[in-house]
């Protein structure tokens, strides 16, 4: 592993610790993740291996990215205050994330031993996987698939959140129609 992948791993588990503690729902609350895993795609993802059983890996890798994503957005707390959207991982979602965020940063250390490495090369032998790169691919599309996700669905339930607010303080501004005003 180089000194930028440690970067990379350390500043996106950065970005749910600092979300540990309630901050407002802003275009950099989610811009900043975007533009960290948009770089770790141009960085990473120089083609996508489609031979054996590669893009099956990939998917399988991409889809528990999105659960993990999933999961960690409906773990965290959206509520609507003061006109705002406010947001706070809770020891649940900081938990999956460190799960998943250790799982792919232990993964690239093991395999780049030469244990881990043997092992790597037995099982991809042995289950059709053609490279090194769609174990690449496999684990940044699983972040890739986490961040997305979350985002996601963080963005929409404050959304909602919003739309029920406007509907309420419409709702609260409205005259009441008197049942005598119709005859």
């Amino acid at each position: 592993m180089t000194l930028t992948d440690w970067i990379i791993d350390i500043l996106l588990l950065l970005i749910v610790f600092r979300q540990l503690r309630e901050e407002r729902l802003t275009a950099r609350t989610i811009i900043l993740p975007l533009a960290i895993i948009g770089w770790t795609c141009v960085s990473y993802l120089d083609h996508f291996p489609t031979a054996g059983n590669d893009v099956a890996l990939a998917a399988v890798f991409a889809g528990v990215g999105v659960a993990f994503g999933l999961a960690g957005g409906l773990l965290t707390r959206v509520r609507h205050a003061g006109g705002h959207v406010r947001i706070k991982a809770t020891a649940g979602a900081a938990a999956l994330w460190v799960v998943s965020m250790g799982f792919r940063l232990a993964f690239a250390v093991w395999s780049s031993h030469p244990s881990g490495a043997a092992h790597v090369g037995h099982f991809s032998a042995a289950h059709d996987i053609t490279s090194g790169q769609a174990w690449v691919v496999a684990l940044v599309l699983m972040a890739f698939g986490e961040v997305i996700v979350r985002l996601g669905t963080i963005v929409v339930r404050g959304q909602i959140l919003i739309a029920r607010n406007n509907r309420d303080e419409s709702a609260a501004i409205a005259p009441t129609p008197r049942p005598d005003a119709y005859v």
